[in-house]
């Protein structure tokens, strides 16, 4: 499946009369050519006028008029389940992306998506992922140009599997990464943590618990607007996805040969995180998120990135969660006064978690 930029289809679309997947949907022939015109160029042909060929043609002129530079990302998700609070696969590929796009710094663009499908997926299914996809697109303001559909035999997958690729134009003197943290450097995160890890874990069925647990999944590139409009100096900013808070700031610690120290009261975990972790004894810091954003800032302009942060509708809650210093571990000032190590994560909480 493939979406140009070129020139608009205008034939009427076909019906899709199957209500399954099954392996005609990944053969080449027909019944593709329906999957793909009837659900697919449907879906997102929200972004430039497209056409069936075999990649999408970018203009050249629209990117360079943004930024010196491009970035290039891609990545996998296999969440399970693939419908939870707060979202599904597909919000999660788009978001997922848009994020890793964002927090480099750069202007989120263009997407690609590649999905391998199992035999006997419910199409309906398939639908409303479909649909999440281009909604999510939307909200975040990228076009999804180009993709690729294969189908596996029962038991080859679980379900649906999905890739993206995104592109995305580096702004003009903003280059965000860990090695420019320096000790006095304040840390900030967007607002609580640890919601898509738990809301995923309930998801599952596994626990017998009822919660109003949904997942935190959003776009942050207009959360990176508004922190770069008054701080282009920004020094790194990161999604905290697989692995949490606490993953990203020993990532951080470690490229930058320094050190963090956290305040526990200042890190925000909403009620029902934190009685989940309690009752299996995990730790919010390690739990995912795909909608939170961990930035490093000069103390000089701390203060006025929160407000910043706080005026965005993804960043109400934000909090200045710690600063920067000597040293090369990440350590927590717990509410009792005493200090402890903040490691990396040893294994996974729990996988196939995005």
């Amino acid at each position: 499946m493939t979406l140009s930029i070129d020139k608009p289809t205008s034939k009427k679309p076909p019906r899709l009369r199957d209500k399954t997947i099954t392996l005609a949907h990944g053969s080449g022939g027909r019944a593709m050519q329906d999957l793909i015109e009837a659900l697919f160029v449907q879906a997102f042909q929200e972004g430039p006028a497209n056409a069936l060929e075999d990649q999408a043609r970018i203009p050249l002129d629209e990117l360079t008029a943004q930024g010196d530079r491009l970035a290039f990302t891609t990545d996998s998700f296999v969440v399970d389940p693939i419908i939870f609070p707060g979202g599904d696969i597909g919000t999660l590929a788009v978001n997922g992306t848009v994020n890793d796009l964002a927090v480099s710094g750069a202007i989120p663009r263009y997407l690609t998506c590649a999905m391998i499908l199992e035999e006997g997926l419910p199409m309906q299914t398939l639908r409303q992922v479909v649909a999440s996809m281009a909604a999510a697109a939307k909200q975040a303001g990228v076009a999804i140009v180009t993709g690729d559909t294969k189908v596996v035999p029962r038991g080859g997958a679980d379900k649906i599997f999905i890739n993206t690729a995104g592109i995305g134009v580096m702004r003009t003197g903003v280059t965000p990464a860990a090695v420019h943290i320096q000790p006095g450097d304040v840390v900030l995160v967007n607002g609580p943590i640890g919601n898509h890890g738990a809301t995923i874990m309930v998801a599952r069925g596994e626990l017998s618990l009822e919660t109003d647990l949904q997942s935190d999944c959003q776009p942050l590139n207009g959360l990176v607007d508004a922190i770069v409009s008054v701080c282009p100096e920004v020094k790194a900013m990161r999604d905290a996805t697989r692995g949490g808070l606490a993953t990203v700031l020993n990532e951080f610690a470690e490229s930058a040969r320094v050190g963090i120290r956290l305040i526990e009261d200042q890190i925000p975990v909403d009620d029902a995180v934190k009685g989940l972790c309690e009752l299996l004894g995990l730790d919010p810091l390690y739990l995912a998120n795909e909608g939170k954003l961990v930035v490093v800032v000069p103390p000089e302009q701390a203060e006025e990135v929160l407000a910043a942060m706080r005026s965005h509708p993804s960043g109400t809650q934000s909090q200045i969660i710690g600063q920067v210093t000597e040293g090369q571990w990440v350590s927590l000032k717990t509410a009792f006064g005493t200090e402890r190590v903040i490691d990396r994560l040893v294994d996974d909480q729990l996988p196939r978690i995005c």
